[in-house]
């Protein structure tokens, strides 16, 4: 069983310290690196698929949470207000209301729809001390964050198309979710009192779920305060479950926010709000990964993708262009030569690395590599330009194979 706060620190991915805070993680530059990636990941998806991306404050008036709702519903997970020129500023706990302003701040035609606005931005909950851990529980959030805005008739294709969205990054990521669930309001008055609205919106969801043929269980009380989701689950090493990645439908927020759009008669009419995260959390993905990889991340997550490894210090010249060679590809490689230890220690301390690239006096006389992957298989040697080639064509397509069947025979 991995546990991502002793791996995290072990492998110099993120730290904390007690001045700056609990729950308030610092990423070291090999953490910084797989969250650049995974960030670079989610921002190319989103684009393919037809998001613009934003960027928006991270403090908002309070008044701005009272008509969103978040200061009725959810202000005991909000930080206090901030006393600012006679007004009070707020850290926000969420995204959606500063995207409902940015759709709002421009006139829009059913022609534009569906409008879909995505954004990683830092959001803050006011977590107990009690709860905090590694970088599953935070009070500094960076969130993958989307709102589609589009008519009701295009609610379920959206919603549908999110879905492939999660399922092609959790197959990049290669991680598998443990179950989907329909989160419907339960009792209390947690819940935005809109009867109407929470039909509509859990029979959108529902036929969704219906649809796709994925295995789906109900559970009350688990929505947002403004609607439904479908909540994409997981579980960490402990065999704790939690989401990761979810779905939802809004009809209270374009409301609260006068949202509209000018339809094919002429008139007004109201868009729905439908939200959406790939990965949630950047730092509750990150966690996941670590110890569902125990470190070892796919090669195009890997802080280190190609650990360089001359058997002498002859062989340096060799390793230093090929590691040229590498950073022209876009590939993060790193040398360990000879002053690093023996050639079998410097195997073994590069175990997480996916590539490891060994360069002796035969390989060094015309320019081959001699692979070793991670997972135990060495390579016959090859032309360092080929086996590059190849290992640029995995990481490009976001793969979580190390190598592919037109490669050479291993060594016997």
């Amino acid at each position: 069983m991995h546990d991502h706060r002793r791996l995290g620190r072990e492998l110099d991915l993120f730290d904390t310290d007690p001045l700056i805070g609990a729950g308030l993680p610092y990423w070291l530059p090999d953490g910084a690196t797989v969250r650049h990636a995974l960030e670079e990941y989610v921002r190319t998806a989103e684009c393919r698929a037809g998001y613009r991306h934003v960027y928006s404050p991270v403090l908002g008036k309070r008044e701005l949470y009272e008509i969103s709702g978040h200061w009725a519903h959810y202000s005991d997970d909000m930080f206090p207000p901030m006393d600012l020129g006679g007004e009070q500023v707020v850290l926000r706990p969420s995204l959606c209301p500063h995207h409902a302003i940015i759709y709002r701040s421009r006139a829009h035609s059913y022609r534009e729809l569906p409008l879909r606005m995505a954004e990683l931005g830092g959001m803050y909950r006011s977590e107990l001390s009690g709860v905090l851990g590694g970088l599953t529980r935070v009070r500094a959030i960076q969130l993958n964050d989307a709102h589609v805005f589009c008519t009701v008739d295009q609610v379920a294709e959206e919603a549908r198309g999110a879905l492939d969205m999660i399922r092609r990054a959790y197959e990049a990521l290669g991680i598998a979710p443990t179950r989907y669930r329909l989160s419907l309001p339960g009792p209390g008055g947690k819940y935005v009192a809109a009867p109407e609205k929470w039909e509509r919106s859990t029979a959108l969801l529902t036929e969704v779920l219906d649809g796709s043929g994925l295995p789906y269980e109900a559970a009350e009380g688990e929505a947002a305060f403004y609607g439904p989701k479908i909540d994409v689950q997981v579980t960490d090493s402990a065999g704790r479950e939690f989401t990761l990645s979810t779905v939802q439908v809004d009809f209270h927020q374009p409301e609260r926010f006068g949202l509209h759009y000018i339809g094919a008669d002429g008139a007004k009419h109201r868009p729905v709000m439908l939200h959406r995260s790939i990965i949630g959390s950047v730092e509750r993905a990150v966690a996941h990964l670590i110890e569902e990889h125990g470190g070892a991340f796919p090669a195009w997550l890997a802080p280190t993708q190609v650990a360089i490894l001359p058997i002498t210090d002859a062989e340096l010249p060799n390793a230093d262009a090929f590691a040229r060679q590498c950073a022209e590809l876009g590939l993060r490689a790193e040398v360990r030569g000879p002053e690093s230890g023996t050639l079998g220690a410097r195997i073994r301390e590069a175990r997480l690395v996916p590539y490891q690239a060994v360069i002796g006096a035969k390989e060094a006389v015309d320019g081959r590599v001699a692979l070793r992957l991670r997972d135990g298989r060495r390579l016959v040697p090859q032309p360092g330009h080929e086996a590059l080639a190849r290992i640029g064509a995995l990481v490009e397509a976001h793969s979580t194979e190390l190598w592919n069947r037109a490669a050479e025979p291993a060594v016997s």
